[in-house]
């Protein structure tokens, strides 16, 4: 037996965490000063955005083994993969609008960048959707500009599933991309304990731990919302179409758990694949829609980002007096998240990679240097958030495909009725 004891990144995370808040509170000046490691943390993840999205994307829509746009299932499964996700994000707007964590946080930045109020003005509905068609995927990637790299990513999809078997080795290629990418992150998370202990110390030097309020509030706000999305969502479609309920609970009990403590749906997707198929679920339909789930259908995922992402408008709002980012522009924004919320549930804690974008996005530029740092304060207490919403993407995928088989008429009641969980060692 290995005498080392080996820290898992969850573990390494919440030490640095600890670290980050016991530095920033016992010597305020040190904490501050080290900001700059929090920098290179997130200059890192910038570094991911451009072919994580174009490679997950396009292997999305033109790869993976099924033909993700062709057929009624196909058609089906994404119909209700948009009103599921769409519901999520509206369910997290609703909330973060009432609670309202962000305010009255005050984000750390240089005072030179603020400009003047006049200037303080976030992207119209019209000018966003001007904005999403790029001029130059070159520019739009070197700025990781994450709604033009999409837009690009979408058509480009397109053009290469029309051209047949010609397209199979560029198809390989954005499949193996996004596999290295995955990769690329979890190298990068290596040095996260280091980067959030870094963000905190910086954080709480600044600003005292009265901060640590306003982010566990946000948590609670998450957790919460998460539950009442279930049980009235997820609930409300169990009862629609008759599924028993005992018998599903039991099915997903174990990759559930498995999500939550992993924090990767990827890595309980076997053991949730085998369990609905025993459920019920026809092999071939559990084969498309669990997959396609991973990219279209994360629940968790996007009602996290739309809670996230008010979260820190109303930081900066806070922050540089005379800026508003009012309900028409939060809608925008979920408009936007629709579509850049996508293909990122095999890598925990990816999600941030498209927070970060997307608010860059919606914000002016003389505010935009604050992104970076409202969503560095987040990651500090990300894995508390990132176990519920992984799980709950999860189930939602699971759900999905028990959806889907009853829609097509292929859902087999008597199996679903007598199944039985496999017990595991």
């Amino acid at each position: 037996m290995n005498g080392k004891a080996h820290l898992s990144l969850t573990k390494q995370i919440l030490i640095g965490l600890a670290l980050g808040v016991l530095i920033g509170y016992v010597q305020p000046e040190f904490g501050t000063s080290i900001g700059w490691l929090r920098d290179v943390f997130l200059h890192l993840i910038k570094l991911i955005i451009a072919p994580l999205v174009f490679a997950t994307v396009v292997s999305g829509i033109a790869g993976g083994g099924h033909k993700s746009n062709l057929g009624r299932l196909g058609f089906r499964s994404l119909v209700y993969f948009e009103v599921v996700t769409t519901l999520a994000l509206f369910v997290g707007l609703l909330v973060v609008n009432v609670v309202q964590p962000g305010q009255g946080i005050v984000l750390v930045g240089d005072p030179g960048t603020l400009g003047s109020i006049a200037e303080n003005h976030p992207k119209t509905l019209i000018e966003t959707i001007v904005h999403i068609f790029p001029t130059s995927i070159v520019d739009a990637m070197a700025k990781g500009d994450v709604l033009q790299i999409v837009t690009f990513s979408v058509l480009f999809a397109v053009a290469v599933s029309r051209i047949g078997d010609r397209a199979k080795p560029i198809i390989e290629f954005c499949d193996s991309l996004s596999h290295t990418m995955f990769t690329f992150t979890n190298i990068i998370m290596k040095f996260a304990p280091i980067g959030i202990g870094a963000a905190m110390a910086a954080t709480i030097g600044h600003q005292g731990l009265g901060i640590l309020g306003h982010l566990g509030m946000l948590i609670i706000a998450l957790y919460i919302t998460l539950l009442l999305f279930v049980v009235l969502v997820f609930g409300t479609i169990v009862m629609c179409i008759k599924i028993p309920l005992r018998q599903f609970i039991s099915a997903v009990r174990e990759p559930f758990t498995l999500a939550f403590v992993t924090t990767s749906s990827e890595s309980a997707l076997p053991m949730a694949m085998e369990n609905m198929e025993a459920f019920g679920v026809p092999k071939r339909i559990v084969g498309f829609v669990m997959p396609a789930g991973y990219t279209f259908n994360l629940d968790g995922t996007t009602l996290y980002l739309a809670m996230a992402s008010v979260f820190v408008m109303q930081a900066i709002a806070t922050t540089a007096p005379g800026f508003s980012f009012g309900i028409v522009q939060q809608i925008g924004m979920m408009l936007a998240l629709m579509i850049t919320s996508k293909g990122v549930a095999a890598v925990p804690r990816a999600s941030l990679v498209i927070l970060l974008a997307t608010l860059a996005t919606f914000l002016p530029d003389n505010l935009k240097h604050y992104a970076p740092i409202a969503v560095a304060m987040i990651f500090g207490v990300d894995e508390f958030m990132d176990m519920a919403r992984t799980s709950v993407n999860l189930l939602g995928n699971c759900l999905a495909t028990v959806v889907m088989a009853r829609w097509e008429g292929e859902f087999d009641d008597e199996k679903a009725r007598a199944y039985v969980p496999v017990t595991s060692e």
